[in-house]
């Protein structure tokens, strides 16, 4: 069965997720800006009692998250797959916190922290980052465990921040539990806060075992030399050191292209 022609503002839409043009490539970077201030804003008014100012804020933004989430559902051409992924998840939870649980409860930490999970949306980020950015390409394992550790970091902060701290203090709070699960993942361990009950001792144990790996996996990215991507035309393995001549897992030659590289 043919597919329906495809009209002006479906192309349109879809070159400009996807093509390669200048107008592309800055309509991409234009969103990455809105989510990473979007995410700086979410972090931020975590800590904050909610004002018409900032509750103004968050609706402007939840419009151009629906927007921008509906555009991309719209162009994608395998919609069940992208409703899978665990950005786009994520976004669904942040939209619904922002746009339909003010009406339902007066929680705003709960909303806080719903609204936390557009960390989540680093994944994407770094997506289009790889295909847009030769800096990122030439350090995407550091770019990604830092990315890994930062977004565990403040998810652990925001769970903190509303189960064991007293959320009505705002800011200082918000201050502590940063201050708890940044010394808890380092191991440093100063004592002047800590959690003593059962469920907090529980908390301390993930933070200390999942927070130390992350910080290992980063600085191992940062002071190993980093793969690069070229796909092996035998097995297909397709992370290999910068200087490889043979592929490490079938022992086939690999021509990794290098800067002056003439064909």
């Amino acid at each position: 069965m043919s597919q329906p022609p495809e009209n002006a503002l479906h192309r349109g839409l879809r070159l400009l997720y996807s093509g390669r043009s200048d107008r592309a490539r800055r309509f991409r970077y234009g969103l990455i800006i809105f989510d990473t201030v979007s995410i700086a804003f979410f972090l931020v008014a975590a800590a904050l009692p909610q004002s018409p100012l900032t509750l103004a804020i968050s609706w402007a933004i939840g419009a151009v998250i629906l927007a921008d989430f509906g555009a991309r559902i719209w162009v994608s051409s395998d919609r069940a797959h992208m409703l899978r992924r665990i950005y786009t998840i994520a976004d669904i939870v942040v939209l619904l916190s922002l746009l339909v649980a003010p009406l339902l409860t007066e929680d705003v930490t709960f909303l806080s922290i719903l609204r936390g999970l557009r960390l989540l949306h680093s994944y994407h980020l770094m997506r289009d980052l790889r295909r847009d950015s030769d800096f990122f390409k030439r350090h995407e394992d550091a770019v990604h465990a830092a990315v890994n550790l930062f977004v565990f970091i403040f998810v652990m902060t925001s769970l903190a921040f509303a189960l064991f701290f007293n959320p009505h203090t705002g800011a200082a709070a918000y201050v502590d539990a940063l201050y708890f699960t940044v010394a808890t993942l380092t191991t440093t361990g100063y004592g002047d806060i800590t959690l003593h009950s059962t469920w907090g001792k529980l908390y301390s144990v993930v933070v200390m075992v999942v927070g130390v790996a992350l910080f290992v996996q980063l600085a191992k990215a940062i002071f190993q030399p980093s793969k690069v991507r070229y796909e092996c035309p035998n097995c297909g393995l397709n992370r290999h050191d910068p200087d490889a001549v043979h592929c490490k897992h079938c022992g086939g030659p690999v021509i990794i292209p290098t800067p002056g590289f003439n064909d």
